[in-house]
């Protein structure tokens, strides 16, 4: 995994050890196996979220861990134009390339470590491809993408994009050097990401050498997920047994433990976690709103054309509404 990473991990600052009197372990609460299946043009992802109620996850949608996979010349594939409202899309890559146009001027390339944040917000219409060069040649992919909700009085927010790149995230270490942490969003024990969110979260990409046992604070008003991107190993403080491609809920507390199998180089976890927003959700196809009514009007606007347009350069490529 090229994503982010540095020679000596013991020259970076290091998460607090949580007071093992005070803190409380955030139990265990579900585990759960991502389904596969295919996503615009037929890229294998694995459904991330499939069979965890929304509330567990509330602020967050859903979740695709797209790859990973080692394409052969001219098997690369993306998605085709289509429009979103109501949410944000947060798409990270670990391995690979993707480039991200929209119908307000966003857009570049994304690659190793990269982060691309699109606030679809009252409406926009977006396209996600491997570049040319890729699609020629071939090559490894992996990556995620993330849903992330947008409260009522955020739904209808002017869109807005950020792009990530890997080198401005911020980079800490366990207090024994056990643990590479990336902190792309939100806040890790004093230590900020470079995404801006309406919504407050925090999204973490760690990777763990083999037998490294993680520690985190973890806020008390944030729900907690931890989704295995490869390797295996445990979480909780009671060891659950977790691997590639299965979510952990947690419950309340104040920390969140994960270990990895000592008989492997290294096991990656994403954690992420964020402020309910415990609004009703309506969300169908590329939209997600707080009534069947908005959902429905959001697909009157947009084919009225009202969720913007694809540029000139781009009006022969086919759009698709999910």
């Amino acid at each position: 995994m090229p994503a982010i990473t540095v020679d000596n991990v013991l020259a970076l600052p290091r998460v607090a050890t949580p007071d093992p009197i005070s803190a409380q372990p955030r139990p265990v609460v579900s585990v759960t196996t991502a389904p596969k299946g295919y996503e615009g043009e037929g890229f294998p992802v694995r459904r991330a979220f499939a069979g965890v109620d929304l509330r567990a996850l509330d602020p967050f949608i859903h979740m695709d861990q797209m790859g990973e996979v080692d394409y052969a010349p001219g098997e690369p594939k993306g998605t085709p134009w289509h429009p979103h409202r109501g949410f944000e899309t947060v798409t990270y890559i670990i391995d690979g390339e993707f480039v991200h146009q929209d119908s307000n001027g966003g857009g570049g390339t994304i690659t190793n470590g990269d982060t691309q944040w699109m606030t679809a917000g009252n409406g926009i219409l977006h396209i996600e491809t491997p570049p040319e060069h890729l699609v020629v040649s071939g090559g490894l992919f992996h990556g995620f993408q993330l849903w992330v909700n947008l409260p009522k009085a955020n739904k209808l927010v002017a869109p807005r994009y950020q792009d990530i790149r890997g080198r401005q995230v911020s980079l800490l270490t366990s207090p024994d050097g056990g643990a590479l942490l990336r902190v792309i969003a939100g806040e890790l024990d004093g230590h900020a990401g470079p995404g801006v969110t309406y919504t407050p979260i925090t999204l973490v990409h760690a990777t763990l050498t083999g037998g490294a046992s993680l520690t985190l604070p973890w806020r008390k008003d944030f729900n907690a997920l931890a989704y295995v991107m490869a390797g295996k190993g445990t979480v909780g403080a009671k060891g659950r047994p977790v691997e590639l491609g299965q979510l952990a809920v947690f419950g309340a507390g104040d920390t969140i433990t994960v270990t990895a199998d000592p008989k492997q180089p290294t096991m990656d976890v994403l954690f992420l976690g964020g402020q309910p927003i415990r609004e009703p959700v309506v969300a169908y196809g590329p939209f997600v709103m707080n009534t069947k009514a908005e959902v429905m009007q959001a697909f009157e606007d947009y084919q009225a054309g009202r969720l913007g347009s694809i540029p000139a350069a781009h009006a022969d490529v086919r759009g698709e509404a999910s």
